[in-house]
């Protein structure tokens, strides 16, 4: 049996980038479409050429896309214009894009307020604007704004809207749940209704998030017959956000129901590239992952509690829905003070350290996992800080920098300046190296104090010049003045590992320097950095 065809809508350079707090660059935009194009996804819609700079510039580029069809968006005519006198169509076509998507009211109460135009003059705007770019031999999209809306105020003429389009020679007539508030089984009965005037093979879905229903919305529409579905990388967009393309794609590869019926242009081997997708748009961001996102999260394949931990190792299906290295994910077995022998074990041969079930180390990392956990550390969320425990009880780490003494102070000048500045004395194969720094605060300035000077480490120069702090976080255990602090710091560098490390002190620069240290030791460890004499 033939399989029926799927296309692949990426929205995240225009959708996405209506996201609060997100603004991207030119450059952002060509890496991301780059990552996109290579991932496989039939249309990567790159904005709204005139309406700002960064798309105007963005769409003079020159993109030799080897899968992807760029796609510029717009709206449409303008009523009391010519589609051949309106500047916003003008500029959709001199970005010489081989499609065009154009967004159009399709509720009647959006045309009357939003508008202020009468049904017939909307008609009229959606009519002549698909004409236009048609007549251009453009691959014509219509997103019919509100639809869902739309159609359940007044049906008929939401229909009208789209025949408006689709009768003109659309390609594709865009279904668009704007609000986000339409349901699951609300998407699947309208669409249902929709097939019966325009075929399933024009028809595609575009889901918001406002319910938590966009993934489950864009899997019903298809399962009601549209072909086209839109959506973004991680879910990005306005609110609260749009359909996550990484869990669409891999659903309809991985889940038989979609798979034995459904194809795309995606190329199977490359459904392991999305989690490194996921987390290069994150890094372009410049913002922390969330790791609960469904496939590519890092807590996605995570498992806690003993019992899970002693089924998954015995078969993964007991607890995991799919392979993760099907989507370039990887299982992680969390230590904790939940933990039993089953974790411990499980997360030693994840690192690389093999160990016989009945040896007593185990039994003693986890009552020092345990006894650690009670004064405040939290190994679930250190990744890099258990290593070294594990390997300092179980094998052994080399001794790299010692750290002698530190000295860090705060104060504040006349000018109401406050400066925070920091002394540390270490110490490489047995010379003493003096490292000073300030900072925006005391952590930043000891931190500083040791990056700054990474040139006068000797041997260790190499190793630490790209190491960089990501996050730094605070978490008071205890209440009073005599609080017990935990600090958490996520590290990365050039290779684009990441690992956490922690500390715990009554101190909060103890705890933060605990952290540091173990960030560094990590680093050099990892790197295969010598042993200091």
């Amino acid at each position: 049996m033939s399989k029926e065809r799927l296309y692949i809508f990426d929205t995240t350079l225009r959708d996405g980038a209506q996201t609060q707090g997100v603004d991207f660059s030119v450059d952002d935009k060509l890496k991301i479409a780059s990552a996109l194009d290579n991932l496989g996804v039939d249309y990567i819609e790159g904005g709204w050429p005139g309406a700002n700079p960064t798309d105007t510039e963005f769409f003079q580029n020159k993109h030799a896309f080897i899968n992807a069809k760029l796609t510029a968006f717009g709206m449409t005519k303008r009523t009391g214009r010519s589609a051949d006198n309106d500047p916003g169509l003008s500029a959709l076509l001199n970005a010489n894009t081989s499609a065009v998507c154009l967004v159009g009211k399709s509720w009647d109460f959006h045309v009357d307020i939003a508008l202020g135009i009468s049904n017939e003059e909307n008609l009229k705007n959606i009519t002549e604007s698909t004409k236009h770019f048609v007549k251009e031999k453009k691959e014509f999209m219509f997103d019919a704004e509100h639809f869902f809306d739309g159609y359940k105020a007044n049906s008929k003429y939401a229909i009208s809207c789209l025949k408006s389009a689709f009768d003109e020679g659309a390609r594709w007539i865009v279904l668009c749940d704007t609000n986000g508030g339409t349901l699951p089984h609300e998407i699947t009965k309208i669409v249902t209704e929709v097939t019966k005037v325009i075929p399933g093979k024009n028809l595609g879905i575009h889901a918001h998030n406002d319910t938590g229903n966009a993934v489950a919305n864009s899997l019903a529409a298809v399962w009601a017959g549209v072909r086209h579905i839109q959506g973004t990388v991680n879910g990005l967009g306005e609110r609260c956000g749009n359909a996550n393309l990484m869990s669409l794609i891999p659903t309809f590869f991985l889940k038989k129901d979609f798979a034995s019926k459904f194809e795309l242009q995606i190329k199977r081997e490359n459904i392991k590239n999305l989690t490194q997708c996921s987390r290069l748009l994150d890094e372009i961001l410049n913002r922390k992952p969330n790791k609960h996102l469904p496939y590519v999260g890092a807590a996605a394949f995570s498992h806690k509690g003993g019992l899970h931990v002693s089924a998954v190792q015995k078969d993964p299906k007991t607890y995991e829905h799919i392979n993760p290295e099907e989507v370039g994910n990887s299982r992680n077995i969390v230590v904790s003070d939940q933990s039993g022998k089953s974790n411990i074990i499980s997360r030693l041969k994840t690192i690389g350290i093999e160990i016989k079930v009945n040896d007593p180390k185990i039994k003693k990392l986890l009552d020092e996992v345990k006894d650690r956990e009670f004064i405040g550390y939290s190994y679930d969320g250190a990744d890099a800080s258990f290593e070294l425990l594990a390997r300092r009880i179980i094998s052994e780490i080399p001794r790299y920098i010692l750290i002698q003494e530190y000295d860090v102070s705060v104060k504040k000048d006349l000018s109401g300046k406050i400066i925070s500045s920091a002394r540390a004395q270490l110490e490489v194969d047995g010379e003493k190296i003096i490292c000073e720094g300030e900072g925006n605060g005391p952590v930043n300035a000891l931190d500083n104090a040791i990056r700054q000077n990474v040139d006068k480490l000797n041997k260790y120069t190499k190793y630490l010049k790209d190491l960089k702090l990501v996050d730094y976080k605070v978490r008071i255990l205890d209440t009073g003045t005599e609080a017990i602090t935990r600090v958490s710091i996520e590290s990365t560098d050039s290779k684009g590992k990441n690992w956490f490390t922690i500390g715990v002190s009554a101190n909060i620069i103890d705890a933060s320097f605990k952290a540091l240290v173990d960030s560094l030791d990590y680093k050099l460890f990892k790197d295969k950095a010598p042993a200091s004499k």
